[in-house]
């Protein structure tokens, strides 16, 4: 398309210089009376070497506006198509009856000044679609497939789901897929804006377009083609890109009006002008000018360019808008609700303290693990974890309670982990273990109380692990205007609740569970590792699951509402000057007057000034700086540490759960 444009223009140009040489215009400017060729008049000469500027540069014109018209809308090539179209035919008409005063040069001149602007349009509107680019070279056009033991190198194309790939160090995976063998860092970055290598390690997912950095790998193809993460982002971003904002629809609608107002603003110059006593010809460069400096170009570029420039930036940063209400509405949020569990915290519980009173911390945790080896509760997961290459003997009798613990015998000793319940039961007194237990409980923490042969003998406190940026995310949240955050377990009443107090409420989240709350949030924000169903549910996805990408998503959001509002205003503040001086307002007053080559190149450069303004969008630095906000003052510490809810049973937590972070 720039191609053809650059093309057309050249032609107008190459054709337009001589137009302008032989009009009144050059006579006037270079003082030269230039002899045409073969004693032709001067209109004829002009005539024929218009007709290629009109019937190969304009043609696009043409058929743009014979489109709208067919569509019953109006946009800026009907504006072009008008002016051109009226200028070079009542200029052909007066050639062809007989000769007289034309005006070649106001159609020829003014329609190399529209292409060559249409045509820098192209090329820096085709500059803002680099993220997709680099998203589609991404894929490797072939893969090392094992069949039959052996090794081959096929095309990407051609991998099939279930097919074991050979993935050597540097290069990358063809497609979605489950490492089987060996250990490796993979580059992630062109995928999820990951900047620093993951490990991988059998019964690791990977991504196709990946880069796999170190050892070899062998990965078990799970989805291939469209069905890979790379596909289904790129897609992603395309249909965030075509898909159009609440704010777009009415430029869409200004821009019509805009066109309706010029056509008749068009004509009533040249009426004006012609009841003035003005000539023919003044009124029709007049009403021609009128129509060039009005095209609604710049209103019709105002809110498209910014969001196509504001979703690859954040595909850039692994962050997805799935459409531009959602880019749109980011930028109005005012309250952030976490689902805190996977958000806040990578779901994954770890030891925090462990309590002793009258055993080592080594035996404690030992007898514990040994007790909780067999449950397949995440809290237990955490004690076996840490209590990792302690040793210890089997478990013999083992009972678990449902919602309370666990009661063995181990090595002759009757061993009890559990909640206070379950210690009660089994008549142990936890003593000042419930005291311990209560702090631990006070500051999010989830305490397991273990027990032997009746007596109390320590607690284990546990809380979720935190993600490291956490805190700065709720710094960054704060930094840019968002005041209230709300960090709890299931936050959809919560949501209810904000928006009928007149909220605008973003929702994190990346469960099943988070599901309902995302939907029903104004914006659903998930992370990218979450479920299927959360992800489906939302408007924005974090493909690095990274806190921090949750205010970097706000801020994309909200520069980019900036520029729309700034093009907009632009656009409508250029016309609402330009129209009446194209008009001839100052010609009375100051002699001056406007022509339609003028014209056509101030729209263009209005045009220019708006693509340029929307490119400013990729110098957004989308790092969060350190907050001038005492975030201590409104956070509890917990959620600092990214502790941000704890997953019990305990009763006493239960308050700990709902928590407003303001």
């Amino acid at each position: 398309m720039a191609a053809d444009l650059r093309n057309r223009f050249l032609v107008a140009l190459l054709f337009s210089i001589p137009v302008v040489l032989w009009s009144s215009v050059g006579t006037a400017a270079f003082g030269l009376l230039l002899p045409t060729p073969f004693g032709m008049r001067a209109d004829v000469w002009s005539l024929s070497l218009s007709l290629p500027v009109i019937f190969y540069s304009c043609w696009t014109f043409f058929d743009g506006a014979w489109r709208a018209l067919r569509a019953r809308t109006l946009d800026g090539t009907v504006l072009v198509a008008v002016a051109v179209g009226a200028g070079w035919g009542c200029s052909a008409v007066i050639t062809l009856t007989g000769g007289g005063e034309v005006f070649y040069e106001a159609a020829t001149a003014p329609a190399a000044f529209v292409l060559l602007g249409h045509w820098f349009e192209m090329r820096a509107r085709g500059g803002v679609d680099d993220a997709i680019r680099a998203l589609l070279d991404v894929a490797p056009p072939t893969a090392v497939v094992l069949r039959h033991g052996e090794a081959a190198e096929v095309p990407t194309a051609e991998v099939a789901v279930g097919e074991l790939l050979l993935v050597r160090p540097g290069a990358k995976i063809a497609v979605d897929g489950v490492v089987e063998d060996g250990d490796s860092e993979v580059d992630e970055s062109m995928v999820t804006g990951e900047s620093l290598p993951v490990h991988k390690a059998p019964g690791s997912t990977v991504a196709g377009g990946t880069t796999n950095s170190s050892s070899t790998l062998r990965v078990r193809a799970t989805r291939v083609g469209s069905d890979t993460a790379l596909a289904q982002i790129v897609k992603l971003v395309q249909e965030a890109q075509n898909s159009k904002p609440p704010g777009q629809r009415l430029a869409d609608r200004a821009a019509f009006w805009l066109v309706l107002v010029a056509l008749a603003g068009g004509g009533l110059t040249l009426t004006a002008w012609l009841s003035s006593g003005a000539s023919f010809a003044t009124a029709v460069l007049f009403a021609i000018t009128v129509v060039v400096v009005a095209s609604p170009d710049a209103l019709a570029l105002a809110t498209p360019v910014a969001v196509v420039v504001g979703t690859g930036l954040g595909a850039k940063r692994g962050v997805l808008f799935r459409n531009t209400a959602g880019l749109e509405m980011s930028a109005r949020i005012d309250v952030v609700v976490m689902a805190a569990t996977g958000t806040l915290t990578k779901g994954e519980p770890e030891v925090t303290d462990v309590i002793t009173d009258g055993v080592g911390e080594e035996e404690l945790l030992r007898l514990v693990a040994t007790v909780e080896r067999e449950s397949e509760h995440p809290l237990a997961a955490a004690v076996v974890r840490r209590a990792r290459g302690l040793g210890g003997t089997g478990a013999e009798r083992v009972e678990n309670v449902p919602g309370h613990g666990a009661v063995a015998d181990v090595a002759g000793h009757r061993v009890v982990v559990g909640d206070g319940e379950l210690l009660e039961r089994e008549g142990v007194d936890p003593g000042r273990m419930a005291a311990r237990r209560d702090e631990l409980a006070a500051t999010g923490r989830t305490a397991v109380l273990a027990a032997v042969d009746g007596r109390a003998v320590g607690l284990i406190g546990i809380a979720d692990a935190p993600r490291e940026t956490s805190a700065a995310a709720v710094r960054a949240l704060h930094e840019i205007g968002i005041d209230t955050v709300v960090a709890e377990v299931l936050p959809e009443a919560k949501v209810a609740e904000l928006q009928r107090g007149g909220r605008r409420v973003a929702v994190v989240g990346d469960g099943v569970n988070d599901a309902p709350a995302l939907a029903r949030a104004d914006l659903g924000i998930a992370f990218g590792a979450g479920t299927d169903v959360a992800v489906e549910t939302t408007d924005v996805v974090l493909m690095r699951s990274d806190p921090l990408d949750v205010p970097a998503a706000l801020r994309i959001g909200r520069d980019t509402l900036r520029k729309m509002r700034q093009n907009l205003g632009w656009a409508i503040g250029y016309n609402t000057i330009a129209l009446p001086i194209a008009a001839g307002v100052l010609e009375p007053l100051f002699g001056f007057v406007l022509r339609p080559e003028i014209a056509a190149l101030s729209m263009s450069g209005s045009s220019l000034i708006v693509v340029a303004n929307a490119l400013a969008l990729k110098r957004l630095t989308l790092r969060a700086a350190a907050s001038a906000v005492p975030v201590e003052a409104k956070v509890p510490p917990d959620v600092l540490r990214g502790a941000a809810g704890p997953r019990t049973h305990d009763p006493v937590d239960a308050d700990v759960r709902r928590r407003t972070l303001t």
